[in-house]
């Protein structure tokens, strides 16, 4: 494959990223967003669970929920199962990969050592940019103190459109593909702030409307099935502050910044709407020529703590294009959060040791450079 990857190397064909992907995010989406501008297929790793355990802790997601997370992105091209968590040239080898990318940041194995030396010796380790201010550990830290200093006020929302065009491409992270729009609620009007392919005349538009906290399995899954009423997918995404006047507490864990970048990263949607009203009107329904309002029945909250004082569905069901599919899967997001607090020890300890073996090694390292 012809071209310079961002670094300023030559691209390659088929080229590696492997990792936990432990409750897939914005942050790993990213990253494999990036490594796809490295070559022409990306090949990703995602390590089983007995792994993880070993040199991480427990995962919040188990194996068969992350690899199926994962091969959803649009930019991967293929999902390895029970990847090896030291990567060697010898799997690069074997899956035909030129080289590996991973973030600037630092990864360990139980003993502290350094994932991937043996490839970054050899010559076949590039570098792309670890995303900021969001990790999983962060995300699980947010749901043991139970903290909202991550919400976004609504008035907020437009500084954060610019940083959703970093996914608005296709998956070879180069063509537009997902538009980004805005919904301003004292007027009918849909500002688009990112270029992406519009619907065709000829395209049947589908729209569904949540929170998506945690994009989680019972998520993807949704949309996917959404996806299969219509060829143009537009997702709503209601406001922080929508969220957590019906569900309380510090609801949702993740901002409206975080949840619709984590959206966008998913191969079914086309086009999501920023800060989505709870109720789906038939402004929205005319703005977007939508054909088909898609709902989850499992996905019915049965945990709010404040109902809506009007079905929200009900223009949609009156145009006679209102629709219910079961997602398959039982996932929710207070599933996850569950998961978490009952064990809170674990995940404690597990992020405790996580952090100290990461600043050991940074200061060993900042050592190291004062010597030189």
């Amino acid at each position: 494959m012809s071209g310079l990857a961002p670094d300023g190397l030559p691209k390659g064909n088929k080229v590696w990223a492997d990792g936990c992907y432990d409750m897939v995010h914005f942050g790993h989406a990213n990253q494999l967003r990036q490594a796809k501008q490295f070559g022409q297929r990306l090949i990703v790793g995602v390590h089983n669970d007995e792994e993880i355990r070993l040199h991480k802790g427990p995962p919040v997601f188990n194996e068969q929920e992350r690899y199926r997370m994962v091969a959803g992105i649009k930019w991967v091209d293929e999902v390895v199962e029970n990847a090896p968590y030291v990567t060697t040239v010898a799997t690069l080898d074997k899956y035909g990969c030129d080289f590996c990318i991973h973030g600037d940041d630092i990864t360990l194995t139980a003993d502290g050592k350094d994932t991937y030396q043996e490839v970054k010796d050899k010559k076949r380790y590039r570098e792309c940019k670890r995303t900021c201010g969001v990790s999983t550990t962060d995300l699980v830290g947010r749901m043991l103190l139970l903290t909202k200093n991550h919400h976004t006020q609504d008035e907020h929302i437009e500084q954060h459109v610019e940083r959703a065009r970093s996914l608005s491409t296709d998956n070879v992270a180069m063509s537009p593909w997902t538009r980004v729009s805005r919904f301003i609620p004292t007027t009918t009007a849909i500002l688009e702030f990112a270029e992406g392919r519009p619907p065709k005349p000829t395209d049947k538009v589908v729209y569904v409307t949540g929170s998506f906290d945690l994009f989680h399995i019972g998520h993807l899954s949704f949309l996917e099935k959404a996806k299969e009423f219509g060829d143009y997918l537009i997702v709503g995404i209601l406001s922080d502050q929508t969220v957590n006047q019906y569900k309380g507490s510090n609801h949702p864990i993740m901002s409206i910044h975080e949840r619709v970048l984590s959206v966008l990263a998913y191969k079914p949607v086309n086009e999501v709407v920023f800060g989505a009203p709870y109720e789906i009107t038939g402004d929205i329904l005319d703005q977007f020529n939508v054909q088909a309002v898609v709902n989850g029945f499992r996905d019915r909250d049965s945990s709010l703590v404040q109902s809506p004082p009007s079905d929200p569905f009900a223009e949609a069901k009156r145009r006679g294009i209102y629709h219910e599919v079961d997602s398959g899967s039982d996932m929710t997001t207070d599933l996850i959060i569950e998961r978490i607090i009952n064990h809170r020890l674990e995940y404690e300890t597990r992020n405790k040791k996580k952090e100290k073996k990461e600043a050991d090694v940074a200061k060993a390292m900042n050592l190291i450079k004062v010597e030189e």
